[in-house]
This record gives structure tokens, sequence and C-alpha cells, in this order.
């Protein structure tokens, strides 16, 4: 867990959780339009993914046991 590529895999599950947030809440209007956005709303929810997308990974390389993946079935090689 505490070696370079758990990070790196971590991290990319963040953004990838925090992107498909953001999607899902512009997502949910009818029409997305960037003037009107309630920019800290969409903020939160991206980060709020990302963390719980990090505290998945941690959790996650505990049960498996794998150290240095963060998936929960150890299937990265």
């Amino acid at each position: 867990m505490f070696t370079t590529k758990f990070w790196k895999a971590t991290a990319e599950r963040a953004v990838k959780s925090a992107a498909q947030g953001l999607l899902l809440y512009w997502g949910a209007d009818v029409v997305f339009n960037a003037w009107q956005a309630d920019w800290a709303a969409a903020g939160g929810i991206a980060s709020g993914a990302a963390v719980l997308s990090v505290l998945t990974s941690l959790v996650s390389a505990k049960v498996s046991g794998e150290g240095d993946s963060p998936s929960l079935v150890a299937a990265e090689q």
C-alpha cells in the first residue's frame, strides 16, 4: 500500500471517479449550461467521489492482501 505503483493506480481511479461524478451531476440536468452551472456543487460532488474512491482503494488493498494493488480482486499485475 505504500508503493508508487499503488498510489498511481489509486490516483487513476480517483480521477476517473471524480469525472464520473461530475458527468452524472451534469447529466442530471436536461441541458448543461456552463454559465449557469453550480460549480461549487459540481466540485463538491467530484471531490467527494474522488475521496470515496481513494478510501475504497485503501480498504480493497487491506482486504485482498495485495499491498501493491488497490484492486479488491488483485487482478492487476
